[in-house]
């Protein structure tokens, strides 16, 4: 059986030494979490100055202040992180959390190309995955392959949309992918994540999934975007093929949500430039010897991080506890897991690792729904909890 543990490390990024990281700890002592700061491979307890992430991301310079606060030692980050996969657990030391709580988890969709065109042949397939490699060659025909350079919106855009429509080619994911409105829609409920060495959950319904490796920004109340980590947004793709109004359900579902390792504040040594020429790489190694790699590139992105995050938080739309953004993946998954023509889909133990050399790794372990830890711990257990603490 493959070890959660032994693939996971680092989780760090290249500079971690530079970095202004912070996560989540689940601390046994006290039955709840506590916010944390990562400093040379070490854990300290951060909570009696930032109850909650949220209270961290809304400062003016949350870099600054996390390394400005003395904190708590609770241990070396590879004895915490060690503690993690749930099915080895020592529930009387600390493990790891996903880095967010109180924010909304909100996600781009279609912002890449490829895709965009994925989501056109789900939608044309109705589910079908042995339909799509069919219906890819007669939508590529028609809507070609190499649309990085068309910007959202534009004149160009929406000629493209009238001679599409002419063509009877038209769909709702073309429509989010080169209009002016991206699509943006809850991912989860806050405190609903799972984090980096926890199982991540695929609903046994679902016969055709797959990981979709994203950068995903913490985003301030007031809209300015403090700093990011990584994502993966497990999505069923039978489920939304199968109709659009079924997103929720192909999306939002127990432990289908992984957020981690660490949020990464923006200051001098990460800004959003980094992000915008970041590369995400993906491995699945699954229990069959079956391994798949890809890769997200953001520089081809088709709307550019800033605007995604001034279409979800403006004058319209307000979230008081800030938001998390998953900023969409280019890469979806074609290559045969078991015979041809039918493509790829998770199996039962598949060990995904999305990383980034600014961000670290986040690695999780691929499980039906209904077999993951069941989420207990929600916004009112965690004021609960911090009141008791006499943290608020």
């Amino acid at each position: 059986m493959l070890s959660m543990h032994e693939i996971s490390r680092p989780v760090l990024p290249v500079d971690a030494a530079d970095a202004a990281l912070a996560g989540r700890v689940w601390r046994p002592d006290v039955a709840g979490p506590s916010v944390v700061a990562v400093r040379d491979g070490h854990v300290f307890d951060i909570s009696a100055a930032f109850a909650t992430m949220r209270d961290l991301c809304e400062l003016a310079d949350p870099a600054a202040a996390l390394r400005s606060v003395p904190g708590e030692p609770l241990g070396s980050l590879d004895a915490i992180l060690a503690n993690t996969p749930p099915d080895s657990r020592d529930t009387a030391r600390p493990w790891l959390l996903t880095p967010v709580d109180l924010q909304a988890v909100k996600a781009c969709g279609v912002t890449f190309p490829i895709s965009m065109l994925e989501r056109v042949i789900e939608e044309r397939a109705r589910g079908d995955l042995a339909a799509a490699a069919a219906i890819r060659e007669q939508v590529l025909a028609v809507v070609g392959d190499d649309l990085a350079k068309l910007k959202p919106g534009s004149a160009q855009a929406m000629a493209l949309k009238q001679v599409l429509i002419e063509q009877g080619a038209w769909s709702q994911y073309l429509e989010v992918g080169i209009g002016p409105d991206a699509e943006i829609f809850t991912k989860s409920q806050p405190m609903a994540a799972v984090g980096t060495g926890m199982d991540a959950g695929v609903h046994p319904v679902s016969t055709w999934n797959n990981p979709e490796p994203e950068v995903v920004l913490a985003v301030a109340s007031d809209g300015r975007i403090v700093g990011a980590t990584l994502g993966n947004d497990v999505n069923l793709r039978d489920v939304e093929g199968r109709s659009a109004l079924l997103l929720s359900k192909a999306k939002d579902n127990a432990a289908s949500t992984a957020i981690g390792p660490f949020i990464r504040f923006f200051d001098a040594s990460f800004s959003l430039d980094d992000i915008r020429a970041m590369v995400v790489t993906l491995t699945v190694q699954g229990e069959d010897n079956f391994r798949l790699e890809g890769s997200s590139s953001m520089a081809r992105i088709a709307r550019d991080p800033a605007d995604l995050a001034g279409q979800l938080l403006n004058q319209h739309h307000a979230y008081p506890d800030g938001a998390v953004l998953y900023l969409g993946t280019m890469f979806a998954p074609v290559e045969d897991r078991d015979a041809p023509g039918k493509g790829f889909t998770h199996k039962t133990g598949d060990i995904v690792t999305i990383a980034s050399p600014k961000l670290g790794r986040l690695v999780n372990r691929i499980r039906p729904t209904n077999d993951c830890e069941r989420w207990t711990f929600g916004t009112a257990a965690l004021m609960r909890n911090l009141a008791r603490r006499g943290l608020i």
